[in-house]
């Protein structure tokens, strides 16, 4: 496995992390909130000479989806997220865009929803899908058990977690998540946020 990471400024002035990840085997690619900068993703993947099967979206804000429709034009692929937040792509008051000025509208459908506990296969890798509610109703989390890996979205950064004043968010779901679902993965467990450094005890 290959596992790139673009760091995408946004209008938010804090860059969304953008993971590619790469199945050497299959050539089989999955983009992990592709936030804009689009060009610059697409390049990546060309370079890998990557397939691209799936777009997952940790939640529907839109520091983290702006980029999926042009995406998913250029280079095809399925959009995954929770059926939560699936509402929220597509509104302007829960994605937060009516905020964020210069953007255009963005407009995207999901190819598939997602619930606690589904199983994504790129190539002979296999991810888990972890609902953790409370940064949006629909927050999950991925995580990849071989290589320790777990891609938490808003839901958890290094020594803090995601906002809980905004639109379907609440602060008891986002610490119920953080405890109840993450806090009991392994120790060793590498975790790449949404935003921010990349949390991993081993270094």
């Amino acid at each position: 496995m290959i596992l790139k990471i673009l760091k995408i400024f946004t209008w938010i002035g804090d860059a969304t992390n953008c993971y590619i990840v790469f199945d050497q085997e299959s050539k089989e690619t999955m983009v992990i909130d592709p936030a804009g900068d689009v060009d610059k993703i697409v390049q990546m993947i060309n370079i890998l000479q990557g397939k691209l099967k799936y777009i997952f979206l940790t939640h529907c804000h839109g520091d983290h989806i702006a980029g999926v429709r042009e995406l998913k034009e250029k280079m095809g692929g399925k959009v995954l997220i929770h059926r939560e937040d699936c509402e929220g792509l597509n509104n302007k008051e829960i994605n937060l865009t009516q905020f964020m000025d210069g953007l255009p509208e963005i407009e995207v459908d999901a190819d598939s929803r997602l619930d606690d506990g589904d199983l994504i296969h790129l190539g002979n890798l296999e991810f888990q899908v972890i609902h953790t509610p409370g940064h949006t109703k629909g927050g999950c989390s991925l995580y990849q058990a071989e290589q320790k890996m777990l891609f938490s979205g808003d839901t958890l950064f290094r020594g803090t977690w995601g906002r809980t004043d905004l639109p379907t968010s609440d602060f008891n779901q986002i610490m119920a998540s953080i405890v109840n679902k993450l806090l009991v993965l392994p120790d060793d467990t590498i975790v790449y946020p949404g935003h921010r450094k990349i949390y991993n005890d081993r270094k």
